[in-house]
């Protein structure tokens, strides 16, 4: 109950900072952004293929990973517990890095149909080692790419 007066006295905006994961969660794989999207210049979408057609990017599964990883690195640390969790037929368990409030409907297909880079709202994955949430996604943020962009502000696009 003591919540309440909490959330009446911080407002939606630190309210949100309060619930969201922190910058820097532990991985049960080390998974490096910068090795596969910056020096290996594999897409984003390559890996999270659902975000072409989904509210929802998507995790790849353990079975794309091995696709390129039943021959490349096989020796590093971080590729053999890949290797474990495909024998035992297991998914990964990630921790979730990027946080909206259940309250936002938030479609990724739209976003990638009109062309926005993944960058726009995650940053510069392709440089990170660690993946992170660099954007605060706020309303404030949304309505302004949005105005910026001559996108419907209406209510109902993102609240539903």
């Amino acid at each position: 109950m003591a919540a309440v007066p909490l959330i009446a006295l911080l407002g939606g905006g630190a309210l949100s900072l309060l619930l969201r994961p922190p910058s820097s969660l532990e991985q049960p794989i080390a998974f490096n952004h910068k090795v596969h999207v910056g020096d290996n210049k594999i897409p984003c979408l390559y890996c999270h293929a659902n975000a072409r057609r989904s509210t929802v990017a998507g995790i790849p599964s353990v079975q794309r990973c091995m696709g390129c990883h039943k021959i490349t690195a096989a020796e590093k640390p971080e590729v053999k517990m890949l290797h474990a969790y495909w024998e035992r037929k297991e998914p990964i368990p990630w921790a979730k890095v990027t946080w909206m409030p259940d309250f936002v409907y938030f479609a990724h297909w739209p976003h990638v149909r009109a062309g926005l880079d993944c960058q726009t709202c995650h940053g510069p994955v392709e440089t990170m080692e660690r993946m992170q949430q660099v954007t605060a996604l706020t309303m404030d943020t949304c309505v302004a790419c949005h105005r910026a962009r001559d996108v419907s502000i209406d209510c109902v696009v993102c609240h539903r």
